[in-house]
């Protein structure tokens, strides 16, 4: 545990620590989105295959969320602000080789680069805050800011991405973390101070390298199987990888100094917390990947136009997210979590209604009646997963909770965005595997457009309706499992245990 502090009003320093701290977790957050508006124009400069654009989508989310824990055990070890720098710098040379990229196959390389830099990035950032805010008012009120500043990244990613994308090359979007990470690495040194801890025990690497690979493995089986059918090797690949899976749980239950906490998940609540981290990211993400392509490529809106149609539910996001833990003071968690589900629920099935003819409106209800869901999901997951478990393992909790947020993300686009992309092979024109390709190709009739477009629609209604019912079993089950709670009066909601302050990433 790090050292007892006075608590002591924050000054200028730690606000400002805070707001420099802020940007990198903003940039992090930010570029798991960025990509789903900027899609259909990275698949027309550099032409990648179905399975190269799903991995450029995911790679840099399953790389965040498989090395997440990794890193923060790294940087307890041996000192979360230089952890915090190195990630930096390497988050902005692979920005940089990813605006340039020539190739798909180079832009997933950096993109996986990018996301091993934003594994360092996270967990220490709020540790680092620990230290610029002794007093545990003020500490709350500074992991507040930064949970919201983590899911307005998520929100305002595609957003940001179509308005460069009017004016600049696909590229641009790349490019902006630039001149963030430059200001952070000259003032983080002036206003950030090293967080000393006392962590024993070394790193397990059997059980990095198993969780990594066991994750990109398994995937890698789900991509291939719903872009070009079921083949041996990639069946092969799929039960390596959860074998490998299968290999990092039994030896976290075993090892001395575990990577995760297994047993944490015999709690309810805490399964309960810890599945609202993973399934409201994978709704999110695929929703926001498909309905970009859906305006872009089957409506044919302009990228800017697409851009302001998502700014009504980023809003709803970002406010809820701001707002829900002084409503969650009122209602409880449990209530909290229930709405979260069957608003993500019912959000998603406004989808429906959309067809290759018009569905704006339905766009925009849809992302609004669900962002309601998703800004509760970002705000009290961490609180609830840390919440239900004793103070001394706090850290562990926090750990699981912000891994299940980063492998939603990835998940989305990769299992329900493949259901999707699966339901568009076997019901479109069969000319290529993706709508952008076929609708690239010379000479098309307007039977055969409308044909692949009706095709991609069935598929992002399917897509819905599967993420829909998910969220609503899992609002059911909220129902039934999590206990009714007394009024949270007997003790201070603001207060964090300083273990979880040095573990939990937002």
């Amino acid at each position: 545990m790090s050292e007892q502090h006075a608590p002591n009003p924050p000054g200028l320093r730690s606000w400002l620590g805070l707001l420099v701290v802020l940007g990198p977790v903003l940039l992090v957050s930010m570029d798991g989105s960025i990509l789903y508006l900027a899609m259909p124009r990275v698949s027309q400069a550099l032409a990648p295959t179905a399975d190269q654009a799903l991995w450029t989508l995911d790679i840099y989310g399953f790389a965040v969320g498989s090395l997440l824990i990794t890193f923060g055990n790294i940087g307890d070890r041996y000192g979360r602000l230089k952890l915090l720098m190195v990630g930096a710098a390497v988050f902005g040379l692979a920005s940089a080789a990813s605006a340039f990229a020539p190739s798909p196959e180079l832009l997933i390389a950096s993109r996986a680069l990018m996301g091993i830099a934003g594994a360092t990035l996270l967990p220490s950032a709020l540790a680092v805050l620990s230290e610029l805010f002794s007093d545990p008012k003020r500490r709350a009120q500074a992991i507040g800011i930064f949970a919201a500043a983590f899911a307005a990244g998520f929100a305002i990613g595609p957003v940001a991405g179509g308005i460069l994308l009017e004016r600049f090359w696909w590229g641009s979007v790349f490019l902006i973390n630039l001149p963030v990470i430059a200001v952070f690495l000259i003032l983080a040194p002036i206003l950030l101070r090293e967080v000393s801890t006392s962590r024993p025990g070394p790193v397990d690497l059997l059980s990095v390298v198993a969780s990594a690979l066991g994750i990109l493995m398994s995937v890698y089986a789900l991509k291939q199987a719903a872009a070009e059918g079921f083949s041996l090797l990639p069946a092969l690949v799929g039960l390596a990888g959860i074998a490998l899976l299968i290999v990092f749980v039994r030896r976290q239950q075993r090892i001395a100094h575990p990577l995760m906490d297994f047993s944490l998940f015999r709690d309810r609540v805490f399964t309960v917390a810890i599945i609202t981290g993973l399934l409201p990211l994978a709704a999110w993400s695929a929703a926001a990947y498909l309905s970009g392509m859906y305006l872009q490529s089957v409506l044919d809106i302009s990228v800017l136009h697409a851009a302001f149609l998502a700014l009504p539910g980023a809003l709803v996001l970002t406010v809820t997210c701001i707002a829900t833990p002084m409503v969650v003071d009122r209602v409880g968690k449990r209530a909290a979590l229930i709405i979260c589900h069957f608003s993500i629920a019912a959000g998603l099935l406004f989808l429906l209604p959309a067809t290759i003819s018009g569905g704006v409106g339905w766009y925009i209800a849809s992302t609004c009646v669900a962002g309601l869901g998703y800004g509760i999901s970002f705000a009290v997951v961490a609180d609830t997963a840390v919440g239900a478990v004793p103070a001394s393992r706090a850290g562990s909790a926090g750990a699981i909770a912000e891994t299940s947020n980063e492998i939603g993300n990835a998940l989305g686009i990769a299992v329900i965005g493949s259901l999707a992309a699966l339901l568009f092979r076997l019901q479109g024109p069969d000319l290529a595997p993706t709508l952008d390709e076929t609708l690239q190709l010379p000479g098309l009739s307007d039977s055969v457009m409308n044909d692949a477009k009706s095709a991609f629609v069935i598929g992002l209604h399917a897509a819905a309706v599967v993420a829909s019912l998910l969220h609503l079993a899992l609002g059911v089950l909220a129902l039934r499992w999590l206990p009714k709670e007394k009024r949270e009066t007997e003790q201070p909601v603001n207060e964090v245990p300083q273990e979880a302050v040095d573990h939990v990433k937002a």
